[in-house]
């Protein structure tokens, strides 16, 4: 179950509930993102099947030769499609890169929109049978409950409901599966290293599913770590700078990270799946007048999304 500073909300009673649901709902989920920034999130719609499936997939591709994985990362691309092997990646103002490797794929557009040529292919692992089919399924069924956790949000902040819809139509969202690998030598670790260092998502909002292990913390607004505890079929949902830039700082992009395993676990892997929903490149972020008054000036400057996930792409080590 969820702490009780993280809230536990009901998908499913937003998706498929009256008009007084739906309220109840978009209250809970605006309560908990002004406060903590964090939910998890149930009765979404994915199966327990399908994520055990998405799960078994993600570690046999990890468990390829790293001549195997190889083949599939593109540096060009900083990250943002297929796979990137470890040491790529830093957390914001780190020294030390996370201790991770992982594979992304990203948005494939169908509908002739001319935003397609924004977008590299997808890699696709020949290794695996089944494994670009589920990560797609995954993909679509993940951004399709962010967009209705985006409608909620956007009556939260009294916007038409609608609002999101036209950004994140075929948006740069990208879908994550990393592995934490086993910490063979803990005393040749610099001191700093950690699986993943304490960082904000980039995007609007996360959602990871199915977390295989305990690691992931967030930082409460008293500056102590607080574990995230949730069922692993529970879907554990954040907000990221883009939608915190864009309200002025009502909504809170919290800082987590993934903690190192207890020394008797360190030789085992962590393996995790983030769903990063952003927005097409074009959106404007400049902060909502309505989240600007006197006692809360106007935080940022105004900026795309897409300049501002280039500028971020480059501050954490993946864009050169």
């Amino acid at each position: 179950m969820s702490t009780p500073y993280i809230p536990c909300l009901d998908l499913g009673s937003y998706i498929n509930g009256n008009e007084e649901q739906r309220k109840k709902f978009s209250d809970e989920l605006g309560r908990a993102f002004n406060d903590s920034g964090f939910v998890t999130i149930t009765n979404h719609g994915v199966s327990q099947e399908l994520i055990d499936q998405l799960y078994k997939n993600i570690q046999s591709m990890f468990g390829l030769s790293p001549e195997q994985k190889k083949k599939y990362e593109r540096v060009e691309l900083a990250g943002q499609r297929g796979y990137t092997s470890p040491g790529k990646e830093t957390a914001k103002g780190a020294k030390t890169a996370d201790l991770k490797e992982f594979w992304q794929i990203g948005q494939e557009v169908t509908d002739n929109d001319p935003i397609k040529s924004q977008y590299p292919d997808n890699e696709f692992l020949e290794e695996i049978p089944g494994f670009n089919e589920v990560t797609r399924e995954i993909y679509q069924r993940l951004e399709s409950n962010g967009k209705h956790l985006l409608r909620a949000i956007a009556t939260y902040l009294e916007l038409p409901i609608d609002y999101f819809d036209k950004h994140v139509h075929n948006g740069n969202s990208i879908l994550r599966g990393i592995h934490y690998f086993p910490i063979q030598d803990p005393e040749a670790l610099p001191d700093d290293a950690v699986r993943a260092g304490a960082h904000e998502d980039i995007n609007l909002i996360t959602l990871l599913i199915g977390a295989s292990a305990d690691g992931l913390e967030v930082l409460t607004r008293s500056n102590e770590w607080l574990p995230i505890k949730a069922h692993h079929t529970d879907i554990v949902v954040n907000v990221g700078d883009m939608l915190q830039r864009l309200t002025n700082n009502k909504l809170k992009s919290t800082t987590h990270r993934v903690v190192n395993p207890p020394r008797e676990l360190m030789k085992t892997s962590r393996f995790s799946v983030p769903f990063f929903l952003h927005p097409r490149s074009d959106m404007d972020l400049t902060s909502l007048e309505s989240c600007i008054d006197a006692s809360h000036p106007k935080a940022y400057e105004d900026m795309t999304a897409g300049e501002y996930l280039d500028e971020r792409l480059r501050e954490i080590g993946l864009k050169k």
